[in-house]
């Protein structure tokens, strides 16, 4: 008999060997305090499906929806009914899972003749997504040697996963079927589709919106929010994917064995260099116009996203514009450290907006801007208090005044600014290379790895403390930094198309180093996992002044230590 101790509750109990979570979970389950239902579950601190078979003693932690982990799991599962009934309907088409948007997940539908997608086809569809949830027909997952399993792709003429498997040095791989239809996906599946109660689909642009539960209530959908910019600026992305011919990672990595890596450094920092050099155009165009010049460049994004190189980089371009940018900081403005607000479990909330003392900040804005000499403050993240130390500003007539931080363009900082006075510009790494059509890359992953290389590389923080944090970071962006993206005149995208291939060198060995007994573990073997489907490539020829060198090191530009 197996001992299996229950983390949600603190309790072991004995089991026979070869026993499934659905089991356990069905032992536990008049005891346990889960308010929604159980999708997946933790073993040993790894994600995995409930149909997992336990041959040794092991902790257990079942997950709903809310958890990282089970969310995704109920994402992945719902895409896989989402591709089933497609294909079912519209044998020959092709159906391409793209990125998060809208609080959903943005779809490509391909109808095999060409024909644009009507509001029938999508009625069609959910009504065959909903027979096959009701029909709770089972996922089945086969784990086979590779080079079945690319048989079995190639029979098919899934070329995206053909290419993903045969470059992804493993031995044996799973895939999942659902009925007669078989896909690949990267992590464990809901046992059957009748897990699936709550999602909607429904067009958006030129595609398909694919609903998902809410992160915190699963039980309800998550409110749609209108994201027109960031559709058009995965858009601009992936047309530059499809020119150079890299929409997933099985592109990436034979491109790379064909000895294009270099190339693909290359073109990729021209693209975004080029980016750069229209958004410096753009801030010369309208500070030199004769009515309501701007004066004020303000540039936010989410953590690691790259701003503080992109404002080194757009700076340099201005000057070649002939403008004298001068930027500085919203960290400057933090109040001292005593006055932080906290968050509910004592720790200083760093990311709240009363962390910066923008009434002060603002105050020195419309001094500088009206020509006033004004004496800057320059934080001190040692002591933790803002010092006075005689450095002052003042701006000439060919000046542009530029703010960087999370809080750039939330409108308490610049409410007293008229708009017509500013130029906002929103930052992101929106990954636009997918594993496969129906496996995406969520954006916040590139984010986790970069802040991890980065965090270690300074001594900051252990990977562990990095992921320990990261849930904390990401309420906070969405409580205080998404809300604002859409009102941004420009965004960015800091992500390469071959980053993660770079950022693997760096973290492999990072996350390997994270013990398998705490929390953290399942989040580091997951990206991990991931991190391995890229071939890796050394950064030896990232350029110095490239974002991907605020997180790897080696830029020739400076930072502070607290740049996030």
């Amino acid at each position: 008999m197996l001992q299996i101790r229950c983390k949600n509750n603190n309790l072991t109990k004995s089991f026979p060997e070869g026993s499934s979570l659905l089991d356990v979970y069905q032992e536990f389950a008049h005891e346990l305090d889960i308010p929604y239902p159980v999708v997946s579950a933790k073993v040993n601190n790894s994600s995995e499906g409930l149909k997992f078979r336990l041959f040794q003693n092991r902790d257990v932690e079942f997950l709903d929806a809310r958890e990282g982990s089970g969310h995704r799991v109920y994402v992945r599962s719902l895409c896989f009914v989402l591709y089933k009934a497609a294909t079912d309907l519209f044998p020959g088409s092709k159906l391409f899972i793209e990125h998060p948007l809208s609080r959903g997940y943005y779809c490509n539908f391909k109808k095999a003749g060409g024909e644009p997608v009507t509001d029938d086809d999508v009625q069609s569809i959910r009504s065959r997504m909903q027979e096959i949830i009701n029909l709770d027909m089972p996922f089945r997952r086969t784990e086979s040697t590779t080079d079945e399993a690319i048989r079995v792709f190639t029979e098919r003429g899934f070329t995206d996963k053909v290419k993903l498997l045969e470059t992804s040095g493993q031995i044996y791989s799973d895939y999942y079927t659902l009925g007669d239809t078989v896909d690949y996906y990267y992590g464990p599946l809901v046992p059957s589709a009748g897990y699936l109660q709550v999602w909607g689909l429904e067009r958006i642009y030129d595609g398909l919106l694919l609903r998902v539960p809410d992160w915190n209530v699963p039980t309800r959908l998550a409110e749609k929010a209108p994201m027109p910019k960031t559709y058009e600026m995965f858009k601009e992305q992936l047309k530059w994917d499809i020119i150079m011919r890299l929409s997933n990672a099985g592109d990436v990595n034979k491109a790379i064995q064909r000895g294009f890596a270099s190339e693909l450094i290359q073109v990729s920092e021209a693209l975004q260099e080029k980016k750069i050099v229209q958004i410096a155009e753009e801030i010369d165009r309208r500070f030199r116009r004769k009515d309501n010049p701007i004066r004020l460049v303000l540039i936010t994004g989410p953590s690691s996203s790259g701003k503080t190189t992109f404002c080194k980089r757009l700076c340099v371009q201005l000057l070649a514009c002939g403008l004298r940018p001068f930027s500085f900081s919203t960290d400057d403005y933090f109040v001292n450290r005593l006055d932080t607000p906290k968050l509910p479990n004592g720790d200083y909330d760093f990311d709240n907006i009363e962390t910066v003392d923008y009434h002060l900040l603002e105050d020195h804005l419309l001094r500088l801007m009206n020509g006033e000499s004004v004496e800057v403050p320059e934080y001190n993240f040692v002591t933790g208090k803002r010092e006075w130390n005689g450095k002052t500003m003042k701006l000439t007539s060919d000046s542009v005044l530029i703010l960087e931080g999370i809080h750039a363009l939330n409108p308490l900082l610049t409410k007293k600014i008229e708009d017509s006075l500013k130029f906002k510009i929103y930052i992101s790494a929106l990954t636009s290379i997918s594993l496969d059509d129906h496996n995406w890359i969520p954006t916040r992953d590139n984010r986790l790895l970069r802040r991890i290389i980065r965090d270690y590389n300074k001594g900051a923080f252990t990977a562990q403390q990095t992921i320990s944090q990261w849930k904390n970071v990401c309420e906070a962006e969405d409580k205080w930094i998404f809300p604002f993206q859409e009102t941004a005149d420009v965004m960015f995208n800091s992500a390469l198309n071959i980053e993660f291939a770079v950022l693997r060198i760096h973290a492999e060995i990072i996350l390997a180093g994270v013990p398998k007994n705490c929390e953290e573990y399942g989040e580091a073997h997951r990206l991990l996992k991931f991190i391995h489907y890229f071939l890796p490539v050394s950064d030896k020829e990232i350029p110095p002044t490239s974002i991907m060198r605020e997180f790897v090191g080696g830029s020739s530009f400076k930072y502070r230590a607290f740049d996030r």
